[in-house]
């Protein structure tokens, strides 16, 4: 097995990213263009996406550290928006896509459409995030758009599955894709429902951190390989137990806290770059594939099928948003008035991305038990490629300066931290009165020195919220934050200084300055947790 393709992906993808913090593109729209740039240089490798990689192996941990990383009671008090654009949208966009793309193209049957409208059918996760990440969307719009991304690739694949059986001659009915729906969807929650307690509880119980981490790393594939067994959706199961994790995660231990943050940051920031890489990577296997549809014909086509996909959306998100309001006088009193921009981000904001690519590699070669090709299979993988780009390069460049343009309110800093100030003082009020009471047992005794210190951190950090506001450097123009952060890195830089000169000197040894190094680390993270 020749491992330099996969290293070059690796190295290349996150060199790309990295250097996309630096302009103003966004890193998935970068790196998709360079992979359509490099795609047809000579010696580079052909990069086809295998569908048994991506769904198994690629999915889950991008599912997983969005999922962890959203806000459990903030998608509960969304239920409604996430679950009609999760579910709702999808099913209309398959059907509507589906039909749209039948009468499009000559002699392509209905039932090869609706497998094209179901494999465009969802936007994708990595892309929606990525993008909300960068742009600064509301809280609220971006709550509805990660809830949705993250449940719709279980409707979008479950579609699919049914609108595959009519093409390849296995059957299937309404009855039985409604059918297939709900084990899917039901199956998938009750699985992540019987794993969540359990691994929640040996993550608590496991106290060495290594252990611990390597633990988080395999609950997504466990996670998705237990559902899938039962041909239930791995992808809901995945989503459930990580916001359950997610949302108890101040039950473990400091350390390993600590740690999963910076290594799922890592998987997160290579997966992403290596997944919108391979998308611009496909080109030449799209093309070399295309077979009869080369030229006007396909570029007409392919045209049409984005401008029907953008349109749909708005199609369904605007009576989605406001006929609720209308029917409900219980959601009307419940929820604030919306206005016409935050749906049309949403409508705006459905970029398509590796999962429809992945589904669409996984089409079959033949259909009729083997005796017949897939109708149309290399046009749907065109289309489908094209529907991907188009949406990430259009969509996605458009969208900033789009936010800008409708003037969303921007959240107030200094409420922020007035409301980050009043909890820390709360929690440092009931922390006094537990070391208080602490001490005065005779098993908790410290010296005055100890116990001051202790007193002091306490006060250090209920006091450096408060100091933040608005305070800034006369002569350097550095905020508190700035000037605390640069102090404490010259404090520290300093000590490490005196370590290393310490260990060269052979006075302590390297087992001893890696533990010095370490608290040095720690003490270095909990400055800069402290400026904010």
């Amino acid at each position: 097995m020749d491992v330099m393709p996969l290293l070059l992906l690796v190295a290349g993808s996150a060199a790309i990213a990295a250097a996309a913090r630096r302009t103003p593109v966004p890193a998935p729209l970068l790196l998709v263009a360079v992979g359509l740039a490099v795609s047809y240089l000579p010696g580079v490798p052909d990069y086809t996406l295998d569908p048994d990689v991506v769904l198994p192996l690629l999915l889950p941990p991008l599912l997983y550290t969005s999922a962890s990383e959203s806000s459990y009671l903030d998608l509960r008090a969304q239920v409604r928006p996430v679950a009609l654009l999760s579910v709702g949208y999808v099913l209309f966009a398959t059907l509507v896509v589906g039909w749209a793309v039948y009468l499009l193209v000559p002699g392509l049957p209905l039932t090869a459409a609706l497998v094209l409208g179901a494999v465009v059918a969802p936007p994708d996760a990595v892309a929606a995030t990525a993008v909300a990440r960068r742009v600064g969307l509301p809280s609220r719009i971006t709550t509805i758009l990660q809830g949705e991304s993250l449940l719709n690739d279980a409707t979008a694949i479950t579609a699919y599955k049914v609108a595959l059986a009519v093409v390849v001659g296995e059957g299937a009915s309404w009855a039985g894709g409604i059918e297939e729906f709900l084990v899917a969807a039901i199956g998938g929650v009750a699985a992540g429902l019987v794993l969540m307690a359990p691994l929640h509880w040996l993550r608590t119980r496991l106290k060495e951190p290594l252990l611990q981490n390597t633990l988080s790393l395999l609950i997504p594939f466990v996670a998705y390989a237990a559902a899938e067994q039962f041909h239930a959706s791995g992808v809901i199961a995945v989503v459930v137990v990580a916001l359950y994790l997610g949302h108890r995660a101040w039950e473990v231990d400091f350390a390993t806290r600590l740690q999963e943050e910076a290594v799922w940051k890592m998987v997160a920031f290579i997966l992403e770059s290596a997944v919108f890489a391979l998308i611009g990577l496909q080109l030449p296997v799209v093309l070399r594939g295309l077979g009869d549809y080369e030229g006007p014909d396909a570029a007409w086509y392919a045209v049409v099928l984005f401008v029907v996909v953008v349109a749909v959306r708005f199609l369904w998100v605007y009576p989605a948003t406001f006929l609720p309001r209308l029917l409900s006088a219980r959601i009307r009193a419940r929820e604030e008035n919306p206005t016409w921009r935050g749906p049309f981000v949403i409508a705006w904001a459905g970029m398509r991305g590796v999962v429809s690519l992945a589904i669409a590699f996984s089409i079959p070669l033949t259909v009729d038990h083997g005796e017949a090709p897939f109708p149309h299979r290399n046009l749907i993988l065109f289309l489908t490629f094209t529907t991907v780009i188009g949406t990430l390069v259009v969509q996605g460049l458009t969208l900033p300066p789009l936010i800008h343009l409708l003037k969303f309110p921007e959240p107030d800093p200094q409420t922020a931290t007035l409301a980050e100030a009043n909890a820390q003082a709360q929690a440092s009020r009931v922390a006094e009165e537990r070391l208080d009471a602490l001490l005065e047992d005779e098993r908790n005794a410290l010296p005055p020195p100890l116990a001051d210190r202790l007193r002091t951190v306490l006060e250090r950090r209920r006091n450096a919220v408060w100091e933040r506001l608005g305070q800034t450097n006369p002569v350097t123009g550095e905020t508190v934050d700035d000037t605390y952060r640069r102090l404490a890195r010259e404090m520290i830089g300093a000590e490490r200084e005196v370590f290393v000169r310490l260990r060269d000197g052979r006075y302590i040894d390297d087992e001893m300055l890696r533990v010095l190094l370490r608290r040095l680390d720690l003490e270095e993270a909990a400055a800069y947790r402290e400026a904010g």
